[in-house]
């Protein structure tokens, strides 16, 4: 789960279990309020939800990226529960077993920015100090290519801003 989907969830009382791919951006979730922390480069992410969730495993997953984990995530949901897509930074052409969905009665639902209202409510969040924006870094619009190579690197915390020169 991204850094704002983290300090959402927490504004409406839930339980965080998230995941990264190093210590330090396992120590800025728990710094934002993550729960459980899973570290997928040395950790199977079923095996430990399983682990921290029981058998029962999970009501909902945000998905960021896509073929990587897809299979994994769906197999983390308990029955009824609903996996959010909204990213595909390691791919887009999943596989699927259908079993899995209609058998579990999972739900997928796919999610990019949300509403013009949800806009708002979340503005209303960040101005009372509920929800803070996460800047990893700034770049000048000329050092364009370095900030994409911190994506590409997987090497950000939050949002990559560019300034105009």
């Amino acid at each position: 789960m991204g850094s704002a989907g983290i300090q959402v969830a927490k504004l409406f009382g839930c339980e965080v279990i998230t995941t990264a791919g190093s210590e330090e951006k396992l120590a800025q979730a728990k710094s934002l309020g993550a729960d459980y922390l899973i570290n997928y480069k040395e950790e199977k992410l079923l095996d430990a939800v399983t682990r921290i969730a029981g058998k029962q495993k999970v009501d909902i997953v945000f998905e960021h990226v896509g073929k990587a984990f897809w299979k994994e995530s769906l197999l983390c949901l308990k029955w009824g529960g609903v996996l959010v897509t909204c990213g595909a930074t390691t791919g887009y052409e999943v596989t699927t077993d259908l079993r899995q969905i209609f058998f579990r009665q999972i739900q997928v639902l796919g999610s990019t920015m949300g509403s013009r209202g949800s806009q708002f409510e979340v503005l209303r969040h960040i101005a009372n100090g509920k929800l803070k924006p996460i800047l990893d870094q700034e770049f000048s619009l000329k050092d364009a290519r370095a900030a994409h190579e911190r994506l590409e690197a997987g090497k950000q915390f939050g949002k990559i801003v560019l300034i105009p020169d």
